[in-house]
């Protein structure tokens, strides 16, 4: 009774979940699975890089997650990178395809893509910030015409957390991509850089007053980036960040994510350096 009651509620409602079906589970490492969600009858999500979704399963609870695939690749459906980390993201990680989860959104200002046009692009990920990064990068790679130099620096605590491996190796490959990764700690397979993403900036060269970065990862590891960024001369409204870890209803009710006078999920959660620099307890 209480589903065909929601079913019938008006769909324009912000506190409303539309009943999605999952088309596909793919599983990235231990802990992170990709899930390809359809909306009904395929409509699209309309969503832009750095926004996000909240995802519920009824009687079990609603979590924010950011979106991993980019705009220009919906084909009618959109994908979520999501980590088991808790009651909810336990349960979804035992649903498979064919099943159906909640879906509000999406939700929070992303990011400023047309902005971006014209520019170098710098990303920064680390860990888990690759994977609402992906969306981001992706569309970039859709209209690779129209940037210049595109550089990946890409950190993570071990090779075996890395996420997306085998775009990462596509990206590898092309030449007009410079890709850079790093781990905390090797394996005795790992080739690469050992160190934390810091390690990576001083094998970049970049045109800093032409360059637009953009850093996605633990708070802890913001800081840091953000002295390299400054200290190559990237321009405060040229560093871009996502605050999204913060998020909670998605709707600015809850006053989870509160920051002074911000609430992240409306103003962010993505967000230039220049914006927030002020609000130390954000970074």
């Amino acid at each position: 009774m209480t589903l065909n009651l929601i079913e019938t509620l008006p769909e324009s409602s912000i506190y409303l979940p539309t009943q999605s079906r999952i088309l596909e589970v793919q599983p990235l490492t231990k802990l992170e699975k990709l899930f390809t969600i359809e909306l009904p009858g395929g409509i699209a999500l309309g969503h832009k890089p750095g926004q996000f979704v909240e995802v519920s399963l009824l009687g079990v609870g609603e979590a924010p997650i950011s979106i991993s695939s980019s705009p220009s690749r919906s084909n009618g459906s959109f994908e979520l990178c999501i980590r088991r980390a808790g009651d909810l993201t336990s349960v979804l990680h035992r649903m498979t395809s064919g099943e159906t989860i909640g879906i509000r959104g999406p939700f929070g200002r992303g990011f400023p893509f047309e902005r971006f046009r014209g520019k170098d692009m710098l990303f920064a990920p680390g860990g888990l910030g690759l994977a609402p990064l992906r969306s981001l990068i992706n569309q970039v790679m859709d209209e690779r015409g129209n940037f210049g130099r595109v550089i990946i620096l890409y950190g993570a605590r071990h090779p075996s957390e890395l996420l997306f491996t085998n775009e990462l190796a596509e990206w590898q490959a092309r030449d007009d991509i410079e890709l850079h990764l790093t781990v905390d700690r090797a394996d005795d397979n790992w080739k690469g850089n050992v160190g934390v993403i810091t390690t990576l900036f001083p094998k970049v060269d970049i045109h800093p007053r032409n360059t637009v970065a953009v850093t996605i990862g633990p708070p802890i590891m913001y800081r840091f980036v953000l002295m390299e960024l400054l200290g190559k001369g990237i321009p405060e409204g040229n560093i871009w960040l996502s605050l999204e870890r913060r998020m909670k209803c998605g709707v600015g009710k809850c006053g989870h994510c509160q920051i002074n006078h911000l609430y992240t999920c409306q103003s962010g959660p993505s967000f230039s350096y220049a914006e927030i620099k002020h609000l130390a307890e954000a970074l």
